[in-house]
């Protein structure tokens, strides 16, 4: 039984692997051309499956790192002087309306 669950792990690695290969744009795939991958994924299923995934698979996109407000953004409601004089005059019943 374990052996028929570790063929069937192995199928379906298997077919991922082939699948991601297939699927990937021709312009991400790294290291070697996209028609190769797919060959060595096929004629070596486990090792060309962990090769795609380690070698040739497209990198994740990296986030950019948050730009901080400059020093003269409020960096909250509570920051900005503006706000804050015409939340007081509002709590006040100074408000024109």
């Amino acid at each position: 039984m374990a052996g028929v669950l570790i063929g069937l792990a192995l199928l379906a690695f298997w077919l991922f692997s082939l699948f991601d290969v297939v699927t990937t744009p021709e312009d991400e795939v790294r290291n070697v051309p996209k028609a190769l991958w797919i060959l060595i994924v096929v004629l070596i299923p486990l090792l060309g499956g962990l090769v795609w995934m380690a070698r040739g698979r497209p990198r994740a996109p990296r986030a950019a790192w948050p730009v901080p407000p400059g020093p003269g953004t409020p960096k909250g409601p509570d920051d900005d002087a503006d706000f804050l004089r015409d939340l007081d005059r509002r709590m006040r019943g100074d408000d024109m309306n």
